[in-house]
């Protein structure tokens, strides 16, 4: 019975509220298929189910220890640098160390906080949408800067970035909200990245680790 129930669990996936209207389009254009061919149905089909996978919203489970950071997103360490903060908050001139996630159409893209913190900023820009892996993302496309400032005073940044196919990011904080480790902040539709600026913490993970937002150990005081 435990086994079952498990493989349901994977089957039966919680959804983002973003994903349900897609869902539903979906739907509709699979009915439309059908009615003229069961190949394109069948595509439709595959679609659909995609669709639902890509908005899943699985409960996660963090460390709950304000000496970590968590995973902001799941997916793939793309790149690990050290360089200056943001300018759009100010950070210019100062060092830190950025991890950068990308999200493939396969991951969940659901955003979390790396930390228990109070939000002190969010800055949005609207910009292109180069390829997410490429490291002129973090400068040029589309994207969503928070700023947290943890209990003991760090500052880190998280920075939802759209990539080749998003074309919407969602930001489901506030500014002056306290946060806890691992919850929901935002999510980035259709293929993106993810990049953690951070500067008292050691890096914990490398490049082409695999990620789990609010589970991944990212880095330690």
């Amino acid at each position: 019975m435990k086994v079952g129930k498990q493989i349901l669990d994977a089957i039966v996936q919680k959804i983002h509220n973003e994903g349900y209207k897609f869902i539903a389009i979906s739907i509709l254009i699979t009915f439309f298929l059908l009615l003229f061919s069961k190949i394109l149905g069948f595509i439709g089909i595959l679609i659909t189910i995609w669709v639902y996978f890509f908005f899943r919203d699985p409960d996660r489970f963090s460390i709950d220890d304000q000496s970590y950071l968590v995973s902001p997103a799941d997916g793939i360490i793309s790149q690990i640098t050290e360089t200056n903060g943001p300018k759009e908050l100010s950070l210019e001139n100062k060092k830190f160390t950025r991890v950068s996630i990308f999200m493939s159409v396969f991951n969940c893209h659901v955003n979390r906080s790396p930390a228990e913190a109070e939000i002190e900023d969010i800055f949005y820009i609207p910009g292109k949408f180069f390829n997410a892996t490429l490291d002129k993302a973090s400068e040029e496309n589309e994207r969503n800067l928070i700023k947290f400032k943890s209990k003991s005073g760090d500052e880190i940044v998280v920075v939802q970035i759209a990539g080749l196919i998003a074309r919407r990011i969602v930001c489901e904080c506030n500014k002056n909200e306290t946060i806890k480790q691992g919850e929901r902040i935002g999510m980035i539709r259709f293929g993106s990245r993810v990049d953690i600026y951070f500067n008292s913490y050691k890096c914990l993970v490398k490049e082409n680790q695999t990620t789990v937002a609010g589970e991944t150990l990212i880095a330690k005081k």
